[in-house]
């Protein structure tokens, strides 16, 4: 019998999406670094820990496996090369659809830096003859909160470009309605983004509302954006990270809102404010 590969099964998106495909009894196999460990205990699913970086564990992860959801693995200097090994993994283990999760956006030109690794990850699944489907997904809607500082600000140089957020639940449930029928969607590729595009100070106002802390947003440059992250010696590459999402925004690269969401869900894409009040409810979590 078939089954369906949940790589990041530990994780809050791939998480997410295999306790749905669980609710509807689907079998699977749960992949992550410590997916023994961590993964839950659901009926027909089998935990199996392997990296992306490791070829032999991963081959063996795939093996016999119909659908694959590739989860992008977490960022790191060398995320395009275990991108590539897990590409080759799941062509080897003749794997016979692959779901990337990416970036919208993607691009080699992208200005967000990270949206060019998932650019040439595409391209890589693309030339290795896999049948796929590519879920490009705005920023986490659900991660904006962390974006304000201890001091209530979030600053970066977004200047007054907006962001089309996407609810992690609602990209869940368009990757299960992408796993279950990949023959449908085979050569697709979707841009998963939240109902509306907000700017820095909508998004601060509505995060006010939602928590009864005062949110604002303070633009910086790009200068002044490197500056202010320096306290955190992190590598280069990660600090190009930080702001250069930021500057996506200010070059109106993340606004886009899609209709990608409620074709594959069936459902209105989460506002930020709805999602915030679900949050605060427990509600979906």
């Amino acid at each position: 019998m078939s089954f369906i590969v949940t790589t990041g099964a530990t994780g809050q998106l791939g998480g997410r999406i295999a306790r749905l495909l669980a609710a509807r009894g689907v079998r699977q196999r749960l992949v992550s670094r410590h997916a023994a460990e961590r993964a839950p205990a659901y009926e027909g699913a089998v935990a199996v820990s392997a990296s992306y970086g490791d070829p032999a564990a991963m081959r063996g992860a795939l093996d016999g496996a119909s659908t694959v959801l590739f989860v992008s693995a977490g960022e790191s200097e060398d995320r395009l090369a275990q991108h590539r090994t897990f590409v080759n993994a799941a062509r080897d283990a003749g794997v016979s659809h692959l779901v990337y999760v990416s970036f919208y956006g993607a691009a080699p030109d992208a200005t967000f830096t990270l949206a060019r690794d998932h650019w040439a990850t595409e391209q890589y699944i693309r030339d290795s003859g896999l049948p796929f489907t590519f879920l490009r997904d705005d920023l986490y809607a659900d991660f904006l909160l962390a974006l304000a500082g201890d001091d209530d600000v979030i600053r970066g140089p977004a200047g007054q470009g907006r962001v089309a957020a996407v609810a992690q639940d609602d990209i869940a449930e368009a990757a299960v309605t992408v796993l279950l029928r990949p023959q449908e969607h085979e050569g697709a590729t979707y841009d998963l983004t939240g109902p509306e595009a907000l700017t820095l100070d909508e998004v601060a106002a509505t995060l006010t509302r939602a928590t009864g802390r005062t949110i604002t947003y303070r633009p910086e440059t790009a200068e002044e954006a490197y500056a202010s992250r320096a306290v955190y010696d992190a590598p280069a590459w990660q600090v190009e990270a930080w702001v250069s999402t930021y500057l996506a925004i200010a070059a109106g690269e993340l606004e886009g809102v899609s209709g990608d969401v409620p074709a594959l869900t069936g459902h209105p894409a989460t506002s930020l404010e709805d999602l915030l009040a679900r949050r605060s409810t427990g509600a979906g979590e």
